[in-house]
């Protein structure tokens, strides 16, 4: 299930191929989004439904020319606009409207980095346009190096930074050939400067044969050919936790994680079983639950979760993509195939984005 793509010119992901259960279930170490509102209603941003706004989307995509061939359903012929319609209405509370000027403002001066494989790309080109859209008339500076792409917003110099990583633990060049390391992560020196961290990672740690990128695992000095790829996942996230809490000054970095992004490549997981796919999707799913619930990745990330001592607050997404069965490209997406992995921009990904913009702001 999967075709290789490049992203920005140097990125090679794969297309084809929450994590708590609810925040008010997580252990106090990590920082939730759950909050009492004026009627002393407890209200979990996580927790909700999709509903029909004609408002939607945030923004016109067609205006923004930061969005790769991947995620920009519309150009590449999407006929339904439908997906575009839906805001995302948490049960006792409202989810605020992204204002960008408000945004790039508050982060004046400050850098932003994204830190994952081809969704947090997905996410990261989101936030671009939802900036843009917002100042449309402010100069952008767009660098590039290596797996680093930089966009400033001249005039705020606020840097929002993609640093591609499929893993987030190494993989190097060894004599016999690449190696991921579970207990290593030398980029962290780079990532640990930045104001705001976002990680994600999963979409990687179960893919075999030619289309994973290491020949070797490697944990402390033993070197394996192979092994269970869920705990490879937790022991390298395992690592992740440890660098946050040993590195990581969070009194001036603030740190989040993503829940795990679901994919939609059988219909029986939402009740159409005689669909192979999202392609004829059209509509999220009707209220607030998934009939297969959380994946096993959700649950070992928790686990890691539950380790952590320094404040890291939780991306809660994973429900709530679930329901979005309707938003991914599929086969309008610029390469061929049927993509049922990422998001359509604009869409899904703009929630994950408002979710993100309510926590910092």
């Amino acid at each position: 299930m999967g075709v290789e793509m490049r992203i920005d010119g140097c990125i090679s992901v794969a297309i084809f191929g929450i994590i708590c259960l609810s925040p008010c279930l997580c252990l106090a170490n990590v920082e939730g989004d759950v909050y009492q509102n004026a009627s002393n209603l407890i209200c979990n941003r996580y927790e909700g439904r999709w509903v029909r706004d004609e408002s939607y989307p945030l923004y016109d995509s067609s205006k923004c020319p930061h969005i790769n061939r991947v995620f920009d359903c519309l150009k590449y012929g999407r006929p339904d606009h439908e997906y575009l319609k839906y805001r995302w209405q948490p049960h006792n509370c409202d989810l605020p409207r992204f204002d960008g000027r408000s945004f790039l403002t508050k982060f004046k001066g400050k850098q932003i980095m994204f830190i994952g494989d081809s969704i947090s790309v997905n996410q990261y080109q989101s936030l671009i346009c939802m900036l843009h859209s917002s100042v449309p008339e402010l100069p952008i500076l767009e660098q590039g190096r290596g797996h680093i792409t930089n966009y400033t917003f001249q005039g705020y110099n606020v840097s929002v930074i993609l640093f591609f990583s499929t893993h987030l633990v190494d993989i190097v060049n060894g004599k016999n050939g690449r190696i991921l390391k579970l207990n290593s992560i030398e980029n962290g020196e780079i990532w640990k400067k930045m104001d705001v961290l976002v990680f994600n990672t999963w979409l990687w740690w179960y893919r075999s044969g030619p289309k994973q990128p290491w020949d070797y695992i490697q944990i402390g000095n033993k070197i394996l050919k192979n092994m269970y790829r869920m705990n490879a996942f937790k022991l390298g996230l395992t690592t992740w936790a440890k660098w946050v809490n040993t590195k990581v000054d969070t009194e001036k970095t603030k740190v989040f994680i993503q829940g795990i992004s679901p994919k939609h490549y059988s219909g029986a997981q939402w009740n159409k079983p005689n669909e192979p796919n999202c392609a004829k999707e059209t509509v999220p799913i009707n209220g607030s639950t998934y009939p297969t619930g959380l994946s096993q990745a959700s649950y070992a990330l928790q686990d890691v979760l539950n380790t952590l001592i320094k404040p890291v607050q939780l991306l809660n997404i994973t429900i709530l993509s679930q329901l979005r069965k309707d938003a991914h490209p599929s086969s309008y997406n610029g390469i061929g195939g049927i993509d049922c992995t990422h998001w359509c921009i604009a869409g899904l990904m703009d929630t994950w984005n408002q979710l993100l913009y309510t926590a910092l702001m």
